[in-house]
Formats: C-alpha cells, sequence, structure tokens
C-alpha cells in the first residue's frame, strides 16, 4: 500500500493539469506571492503587486477566503474549493486534502487550528479554535471539532471521535 507521507510534502499535488484548474492556480498565486515577498527588494514588491490581482481573481472564480500569508505545508489539494475558509494565523501541514465549504477558524477563547500533515478534511467541516489535529487523521463531513484529535483517529458530527484499533 502506497502511504501518504505526514513529513514529505508531494509538490506534485499541486502542479495545475490544465488550464482552467482554479483550485491548484489559486494555490499557486499564494505560493508565488509567498515566494516573492520572501525574495523581498524592487522587484519583489513588483510581483507583489501583480500576485495580489491574480489572487484576488481565483478567489472570486472559487469562492474561497485563503489568506496570501496563511502557513499551508507543500501537496495540499483543495479539488472544490468553493466555500473554503481559512483564518490567516491558522497552519496546515503536508500532503493535506481540503473539500468545499470547509471553514479553520478561531472562537472566543482565541487560538487558531493546527492541522498535522495528511489530514483529510470532509466538505462542510469546521474546525474551531485552539486545536490540533495530528497526522493521518480524518475530519467527517460537516464535522464541528471543538477539541483536539489525535494522529490516525476519525471525528465525525459534534464531537464524536473512533480511534483506530
Amino acid at each position: 500500500m502506497n502511504q501518504i507521507s505526514a513529513d514529505i510534502p508531494d509538490w506534485t499535488r499541486e502542479v495545475p493539469r490544465q488550464f482552467w484548474d482554479p483550485g491548484r492556480k489559486l494555490l499557486l498565486s499564494v505560493r508565488r506571492y509567498q515566494f516573492w515577498r520572501a525574495r523581498g527588494g524592487l522587484l519583489g514588491h513588483f510581483f507583489c503587486k501583480i500576485l495580489v490581482l491574480r489572487h484576488r481573481f481565483w478567489s472570486v472564480v472559487t469562492g474561497a477566503d485563503i489568506p496570501l500569508t496563511c502557513q499551508i505545508g507543500g501537496g495540499l489539494l483543495i479539488p472544490h474549493p468553493n466555500g473554503i475558509v481559512i483564518h490567516p494565523d491558522a497552519k496546515i501541514g503536508v500532503n493535506c486534502l481540503i473539500f468545499h465549504q470547509v471553514t479553520l477558524g478561531h472562537r472566543e477563547q482565541g487560538g487558531v487550528p493546527e492541522i498535522g500533515g495528511h489530514v483529510d478534511i470532509g466538505a462542510g467541516a469546521k474546525i474551531l479554535g485552539p486545536v490540533r489535529i495530528g497526522p493521518h487523521a480524518r475530519i467527517g463531513a460537516n464535522a464541528v471539532v471543538i477539541t483536539d484529535i489525535d494522529s490516525h483517529a476519525v471525528a465525525v458530527g459534534f464531537g464524536k471521535i473512533y480511534h483506530p484499533g
């Protein structure tokens, strides 16, 4: 069985497959913006201005709110990016899979989610507050997660966690 790594990013997952590939193009605009922002200088500033416009275009096309400054590990898959909302301070590990209408946000207590490597997040899931999702965990569709989830665990509904074994 070919196991997906929770530590080593698979960058081929993010490469646009065709001209019209909104999810991957949105992610590509984020990656390029971060590259040029880190590079700095006059040229970096110029390209950042252009990439902000490109990011806005793909954000409108996809209906996703993925900030340019968010911390996303390599190999993220967003096959249906519409309605995805990610808090600017949330951290997403490598090789994750996020379906449509997912929210990674904060609650009144403060803090934002930290998603481990190779986590699959189903459509409509909400991960709120200062929670940690362990590597290889799965979050079911429409689940509401407000507590930590262990590695390899499955979270469904509201507060139901299934552990492997």
